[in-house]
């Protein structure tokens, strides 16, 4: 099969042999997404070599329970192990035996075929478009933040970087009535935010300071550090940036001004897809292009330009 790899001198497609796990559904893909972890794992980020990729929609070819034979699914990236005790107290995707699809010991599904255990499927109903289906992943880790943080109506939050995932942040928060501002130097990222979004250019950056909550979105090591500059003192910083490279942010701050600090990862994708399957969040505006799986490596490298948000691909 065709397949999108990370090998040790960057990432080429090529032919690679199918490699179906036991007791695991066969899915063949039918729309991937190229994120910003995939940029960071092409520069070294977390050490990875293999099939890259880990958002996308497809249809089950095989699997044990023969009633997802046929079925359009999305899939969590996380393969727990299910018996150990991290498990067991409810924190899958914590689990010290995992696999990530794409991330971590696993292939990812910039593939024409890849697994996953049937109990990380999830079914796509039947109005969401797979343009559409393909932004479940990231859309989940936007609604991971309120999993974790208790954001309020009248709380101010702000959104730090509006590519990928930050513009599905934004509009998750918008959501709860929350004032939301999203800061980007580029105005043409800003420019795709909704109307309940405020957009806030770099230069005007310090007019959104003491911030009840701050995402860090950026993708960027110093992000951090302006994501601090801008939050209240007993504020929230939000993290969802992950770089190869680490940034130079002071801790000195977090204890003076007594911030609470969240990494946030991963999320719940049966809201996620209540969410598109009502219209409440539509980000199909968000595609920039969409390229053959033939040409991915040409797609990684437009999915790193300055102007482009999401980079789809098709087998």
């Amino acid at each position: 099969m065709r397949a999108l790899v990370l090998g040790p001198e960057g990432p080429s497609v090529q032919d690679r042999p199918p490699s179906p796990r036991a007791g695991e559904a066969r899915i063949r893909l039918s729309v991937g997404g190229i994120c910003a972890t995939d940029l960071e794992l092409i520069r070294g980020y977390m050490g990875f070599e293999g099939v890259l990729g880990h958002e996308w929609v497809g249809r089950v070819e095989d699997a044990p329970d023969p009633a997802w034979i046929g079925r359009r699914v999305v899939g969590d990236i996380n393969a727990s192990c299910g018996v150990c005790a991290v498990c067991a107290s409810g924190r899958p995707t914590h689990c010290p035996h995992r696999t990530v699809l794409g991330i971590q010991g696993r292939d990812g599904a910039f593939s024409e075929s890849f697994s996953l255990p049937v109990a990380n499927l999830h079914a796509v109903p039947e109005g969401v478009s797979d343009e559409a289906a393909v932004f479940v992943e990231p859309l989940a880790a936007a609604l991971q933040i309120l999993e974790q943080v208790h954001v309020r109506p009248t709380d101010r939050v702000v959104v730090l970087g509006v590519g990928r995932l930050g513009q599905l942040c934004a509009r998750v928060l918008a959501l709860c009535g929350a004032d939301v501002a999203a800061v980007s130097r580029n105005p043409a990222r800003l420019a795709l935010l909704p109307p309940a979004v405020r957009g806030v250019s770099l230069e005007e950056v310090d007019s959104v300071a003491g911030a009840d909550v701050v995402v860090d979105c950026t993708g960027n090591p110093d992000g951090l550090a302006l994501a601090t500059r801008l939050v209240r003192p007993r504020g929230t910083l939000v993290l969802k940036t992950t770089t190869h490279d680490l940034g130079d942010a002071s801790p000195v701050p977090w204890v003076i001004d007594e911030i609470t600090l969240v990494g946030s990862r991963c999320g719940p994708f049966a809201p996620a897809l209540r969410l598109l399957a009502s219209g409440a969040v539509d980000p199909t505006p968000l595609i920039s292009a969409t390229f053959a799986l033939e040409d991915g490596v040409a797609a990684l490298a437009a999915a790193a330009e300055r102007d482009v948000v999401k980079v789809l691909l098709r087998p």
